[in-house]
């Protein structure tokens, strides 16, 4: 499946992914600083360059007004989806500062609504969510992993192959009674019948 990476500006210490011919590269805002630390060459920049500082003197630059209602990575997002991309990961997006993290894991709501796949990775966990469908963890993964509920309420959610199994149980945006669940190594499943579920997942390196 053809991939669009996005780097934001967020943590994340080392960006690492290898880029197929039909994949994309865009760097949001201050998110094209890191793509340099990386080695990266991105494919486009985009954002109002506020958190770089300058805009840098390059063709393939997409500048907006500092005075929007997108965030920058949404933004990048947008650019992805109009050159046909329907599967996004995301490095820098989680971590800093506490709005910006919220706001791009409000996106993953968006994406999801609109049969959009999207995974945010730091250095600590990688973020996804699912919309009336279901997350397979194949044989051998293990770590912790933490499911939210990003609808008010999501019904019909099963934790199959986990230390703490969940059957057809109810998880609402008020209380959190899928955090900390574990992966035993035997393949595992997540599934909800009907609302949006984040999945957290611990990442081990």
């Amino acid at each position: 499946m053809k991939t669009c990476y996005i780097i934001a500006a967020g943590e994340c210490e080392k960006i690492n992914f290898k880029k197929e011919e039909t994949d994309f590269i865009i760097c949001a805002d201050a998110g094209y600083r890191k793509a340099i630390e990386n080695n990266i060459t991105p494919d486009l920049i985009v954002g109002d360059f506020d958190s770089l500082g300058e805009i840098p003197k390059l063709e393939n630059i997409e500048v907006h007004p500092s005075e929007k209602d997108e965030t920058d990575t949404f933004l990048a997002l947008t650019c992805g989806m109009e050159h046909g991309y329907k599967n996004f990961v995301v490095f820098g997006a989680l971590g800093g500062r506490l709005d910006h993290t919220f706001a791009n894991l409000q996106l993953l709501k968006y994406l999801c609504e609109r049969d959009v796949s999207c995974t945010l990775v730091s250095s600590l966990e990688t973020v996804t969510a699912i919309k009336d469908s279901s997350f397979v963890f194949p044989k051998g993964e293990t770590g912790t992993v933490s499911v939210f509920s990003l609808s008010d309420e999501a019904n019909g959610v099963c934790e199959r192959g986990f230390k703490y199994p969940l059957e057809n149980a109810v998880l609402t945006s008020s209380f959190p009674l899928g955090v900390s669940n574990e992966l035993l190594g035997n393949g595992a499943e997540i599934s909800v019948e009907n609302g949006v579920l984040m999945i957290v997942k611990e990442r081990i390196v």
